[in-house]
């Protein structure tokens, strides 16, 4: 009984921690994604030199308060609406795309 008990208190332990590092974004991820699909109109990184002035800077989306995580990640989901080529980004692959971006602030 007892060690019933301790192999549940492991595993309430563990469990939880084991799938926060599963679910954390990886913003290098994030920046190759961003290098090869978006930097042809966005200026993605503090090195590029060239980019589209018609388009926001990852830097300047970062720093709206307007487009948190949230609205980025949708934003993403579904670019549709916008003049952004129709990409087909998985979730995981969103989210190290928004902790990029989020990471661009000033």
């Amino acid at each position: 009984m007892q060690r019933r008990f301790i192999c549940f208190a492991v595993a309430l332990v563990l469990v939880p921690a084991l799938a926060g590092q599963g679910a954390a974004a990886d913003r290098a991820n994030g920046r190759r994604i961003a290098e090869r699909w978006c930097a042809g109109c966005h200026v993605v990184s503090p090195g590029q030199s060239r980019g589209s002035d018609q388009v926001p800077t990852f830097a300047e989306i970062g720093s709206a308060e307007r487009l948190d995580e949230g609205a980025l990640r949708a934003f993403l989901a579904d670019p549709t609406h916008s003049r952004m080529p129709p990409l087909s980004l998985t979730r995981s692959e969103i989210a190290d795309v928004v902790a990029y971006i989020q990471g661009q602030r000033p």
